[in-house]
């Protein structure tokens, strides 16, 4: 009988451990969400605190994807939560998100994804569970953040592999569907770089150099540049003639302005040190294309 129980006992504690490894493998973000409450002269209470650690739990500890991570390939990002208005159990705000990558061979990370959302609005109630359910809109700021999730994941993947984030981005267009059914703001496709727009763009042939561009910038670019750094510029450069002929179909495009707002300093950092280029004709591209960067363009300089 004793053998038994000690049988049993080892299978459980085999089965829990082999359950922990693949909650550790599947868990895809090493992200900060931080709330700024200092607007409001209730800023110092205890629940925006509570909501921060929920929050950090909630998008830190949930498992999104079937693939599975190592602990150093999680995907680092920030959530800035800015609450400007405050009543009960309602809040309003601003969210600002940011992620990066690492390059191969490198120190550095790379900027992905950088835009703020002013459109955020939820209901709240201090230690209220924070449940994703992929079939079901059940509160707007849990669907906020999963959204978020998914698009940050979905680039992520994006750069690692050609349209590697198809099924991320399909999650968030669920989502945005369920969205639409309620009265919060941000979710409709009237509304101007609202969450509708994103992931419509992400996921539209209209747009598509913009996945590829994704994909040849960072595998093809800048992921060998420690190792040929005339190859890897020539790739980014080409990279920036994939946005001109997105931006001749569809001009002032969302997603060109999105990529520019992640990327345009460190455009001009790497074309302003290493093997020469023609900037003449990078230069003219990029004006083109980004044209409210003509400044940092200007900087780009041997």
């Amino acid at each position: 009988m004793k053998l038994f129980k000690d049988s049993m006992r080892n299978l459980f504690l085999i089965g829990l451990a082999a359950l922990f490894s693949l909650t550790l493998q599947g868990q895809e973000l090493n992200a900060i969400v931080t709330i700024n409450s200092d607007q409001l002269s209730q800023g110092d209470l205890p629940i925006f605190k509570t909501l921060e650690r929920s929050l950090n739990d909630f998008v830190n500890k949930n498992v999104w994807t079937n693939r599975k991570y190592k602990e150093n390939e999680r995907v680092n990002a920030q959530f800035f939560i800015t609450i400007n208005k405050f009543d009960s159990n309602r809040f309003e705000g601003t969210l600002q998100i940011q992620s990066s990558r690492p390059v191969f061979n490198t120190s550095y990370e790379t900027s992905v994804f950088n835009f703020k959302d002013n459109s955020l609005a939820f209901q709240y109630i201090e230690f209220q569970p924070l449940i994703f359910n992929e079939n079901g809109f059940e509160s707007n700021l849990v669907a906020v953040m999963a959204y978020y999730v998914n698009i940050i994941l979905g680039l992520d993947a994006d750069t690692f592999s050609l349209e590697g984030g198809t099924d991320n981005f399909k999650v968030a267009q669920g989502i945005v569907t369920q969205g639409q059914s309620t009265n919060f703001q941000g979710w409709d496709a009237a509304e101007n770089r609202s969450r509708f727009v994103l992931v419509d763009n992400l996921l539209s042939n209209s747009y598509r150099e913009y996945r590829v561009a994704m994909y040849n910038y960072h595998r093809k670019g800048l992921d060998v540049l420690s190792d040929n750094n005339s190859a890897g510029k020539q790739v980014i450069q080409g990279t920036m003639k994939l946005f001109e002929t997105m931006q001749k179909r569809r001009p002032n495009a969302f997603l060109i302005q999105t990529f520019f707002d992640a990327k345009s300093d460190e455009i001009q950092s790497i074309f302003s040190d290493g093997p020469k280029i023609d900037l003449v004709k990078l230069k003219e591209t990029l004006n083109k294309v980004a044209p409210y960067y003509s400044s940092t363009w200007n900087d780009i300089k041997y």
